[in-house]
């Protein structure tokens, strides 16, 4: 598969097992998550076009494996279990928290990925990220310092990705936006600060702040 998707993009695909993935996150073992999956498979689907996104389920939350994560990656913080599902294949926009954010692939999918480090006066410039490909069943948490978005599809069928954050993250804001640093101006949502693509019409219409600079970049499969 990695062979495949660097054969036909021009830049280069990496593994998230790879050494270039470490400054971005780190990969998890041992946890038992065959009632997550099997909630995937049986309960969520992949929409004809674009992405869903839902921050909480009740039903992934209420699973064995949720107070093990809580207290392993989380140091028993109270986490939001949720899910993306979708078709994509651009990366044109990033976001980042003040938490790691766990993805578990049920499927294979990429990942485009930066630093926020990479951010100058507000804007981050296309070419700067990499791009990773992740496999099935692959636990991924991504550090506070990473930005990324959405996965982008490897196949025609979409894919599924089990999302992980603190409660509350990506909800609404429960005030009006307050701009007084340089960050106020991406705070999007709870815990979500957002450099959007200026034709990354769903954010850009929510009102993100237009900071990702360069070609609206699509990956291939």
């Amino acid at each position: 598969m990695l062979e495949r998707l660097n054969a036909v993009n021009d830049v280069k695909i990496f593994s998230v097992f790879d050494e270039e993935f470490k400054t971005y996150g780190r990969i998890h073992t041992g946890f038992d998550l065959s009632e997550l999956s099997e909630y995937m498979e049986s309960e969520t689907k992949i929409p004809e076009s674009g992405n869903i996104y839902v921050p909480s389920v009740e039903k992934m939350e209420k699973t064995a494996v949720r107070s093990e994560i809580e207290k392993s990656i989380y140091g028993e913080m109270p986490i939001q279990i949720g899910y993306c599902n979708g078709k994509n294949t651009t990366y044109n926009g990033f976001e980042y928290h003040k938490c790691s954010e766990v993805n578990i692939a049920v499927t294979d999918f990429m990942l485009a990925l930066g630093h926020i480090w990479q951010i100058e006066n507000g804007r981050f410039y296309v070419g700067n990220e990499k791009v990773f490909f992740v496999s099935k069943g692959t636990v991924l948490e991504m550090y506070q310092t990473t930005l990324h978005l959405s996965p982008c599809s490897v196949s025609d069928h979409g894919f599924k990705d089990i999302v992980i954050l603190l409660k509350g993250t990506n909800t609404p804001l429960e005030r009006c936006k307050n701009t007084v640093t340089e960050e106020d101006e991406m705070l999007l949502m709870k815990n979500k600060w957002v450099l959007a693509h200026k034709d990354r019409e769903p954010l850009v219409k929510q009102g993100a702040h237009i900071g990702l600079i360069g070609e609206n970049k699509r990956l291939n499969y």
